[in-house]
């Protein structure tokens, strides 16, 4: 009978090691555990490469959890345990499909695919592993599902989180999350989504949705939309791992390493960007001390390969990236190059035209050639930006530096009262304060 979908498998449902296991038991499911995590990813893409659905995929990873907890605790931790969890996952994949009535038809279909004797753990190919989760990728970001539902699914299966991880990040109920997930793959099943890597105008069409995913999801954790913390650090890392797995995947798409580069820039300030009580800190009172020069590096390395891959104009992730460069070259507020960046930011959005983009640039004008301008700019585009909150921030800000002060504190208060994020609420109305 083949296995049901569920929300996917949950490591932690393992024996208790609270629950008077001996030591040495205990720390070798912790270690199942944290194995899992990690390599859960890479099972599931190769098991769904043979069984061509996601959610039997995850059942059969979690049947090769359950060997593992079975038996590594008698025979210990294999030398090489992802290979070792993703060949059983294969395994019982193959014996599935056998078990099926219609085994004849599915074996010539996928011929090669089910060999009489699956490679053993030790042999194992890295490379086809990588195809298999690079199939997942896109696969989990197909633009058929709504982008809540990407969401869910990719920081399920690739960032390996629970369904109540997945929940408490963005403040939904648990049960919202599970019915995202369990809808998203049966509507892949439903559309017969194939499990492939898209070529040519399928792969650009694609490749934008799998980036826009990987980009919400980071942005969630740098400014969180709701909730009493303004950063959750855990998406960030999440996002960011995910975007390095896939400039390693596709390592000649220019706007893969211009996303990557724009998240190691973005998380380089994450340090900086709350007090030690978890108050927000503005850009530009930011202890740039304290900001990560190893991950500014590693953004100027990326931002440098996607130039070089670029064939023509820079694509919108690395132009973001280059902006979010000017910041991380000026190791004081005062030193920033705001023409640069308004120069940038005509580029981005003449490239991909919105009024965010449009807000942000006027932020980099009123720098670069003062306030007058840059409200201006603002008002242009406030019919477009509806109840968003930054755009009466921004106002507010705007009307301050002219002097127009009783308008700029009822800009902060009503951005106040549009934002969900407490911490967020409680920064806008201290500016609002401040105007008094």
């Amino acid at each position: 009978m083949t296995p049901q979908p569920t929300a996917g498998p949950q490591p932690a449902a393992g024996p208790d090691p609270a629950a008077g296991e001996q030591p040495a038991a205990a720390e070798t499911h912790r270690a199942i555990e944290t194995v899992f995590r990690l390599e859960s990813p890479r099972v599931i893409a190769a098991a769904a490469r043979l069984v061509r659905d996601i959610g039997v995929a995850e059942e059969l990873a979690q049947d090769a959890l359950v060997a593992a907890l079975e038996q590594w605790p008698r025979d210990g931790v294999p030398d090489n345990p992802g290979a070792w969890l993703t060949t059983t996952a294969r395994r019982r994949a193959v014996d599935l499909i056998r078990r099926r009535e219609n085994h004849a038809r599915k074996l010539q279909e996928i011929g090669r695919d089910l060999p009489d004797s699956v490679p053993p753990e030790d042999v194992a190919d890295p490379d086809a592993i990588d195809d298999d989760l690079l199939r997942l990728v896109f696969t989990a970001c197909h633009p058929v599902l709504s982008a809540d539902a990407r969401i869910a699914l990719t920081l399920r299966l690739l960032g390996g989180l629970t369904t109540g991880e997945i929940a408490r990040a963005f403040l939904v109920p648990e049960a919202t999350v599970a019915q995202r997930i369990v809808r998203a793959k049966r509507t892949l099943a439903a559309k017969k989504v194939p499990f492939e890597v898209p070529y040519g105008p399928d792969r650009a069409a694609r490749l934008g949705s799998v980036l826009d995913v990987i980009y919400l999801v980071f942005n969630e954790g740098y400014a969180a939309t709701a909730g009493d913390d303004w950063l959750r650090p855990a998406l960030c890392e999440d996002a960011l791992r995910l975007a390095r797995q896939l400039a390693q995947l596709m390592p000649k798409e220019p706007e893969v390493h211009g996303l990557a580069s724009l998240l190691e820039f973005q998380a380089s300030r994450t340090a900086a960007r709350t007090g030690p009580d978890g108050t927000p800190v503005l850009l530009r009172d930011q202890n740039r001390s304290r900001w990560n020069r190893m991950l500014i590096a590693r953004g100027v390395a990326a931002l440098e390969r996607a130039d070089a891959l670029a064939t023509g104009a820079p694509g919108p992730y690395a132009l973001q990236a280059a902006i979010a460069a000017c910041h991380a070259r000026a190791y004081t507020y005062e030193e920033t190059d705001w023409s640069a960046i308004a120069a940038l930011y005509g580029l981005l959005a003449a490239r991909s035209p919105s009024p965010v983009v449009e807000l942000n640039r006027a932020v980099a004008v009123s720098m670069a050639e003062g306030p007058g301008p840059a409200l201006d700019l603002v008002d242009a585009v406030a019919d477009r930006l509806g109840d968003y909150h930054l755009l009466p921030s921004v106002r507010g800000d705007l009307l301050r530096r002219l002097g127009r002060t009783a308008e700029a504190r009822a800009e902060f208060e009503r951005a106040a009262g549009l934002t969900g994020n407490e911490r967020e609420r409680e920064l806008l109305l201290r500016r609002a304060a401040e105007c008094r």
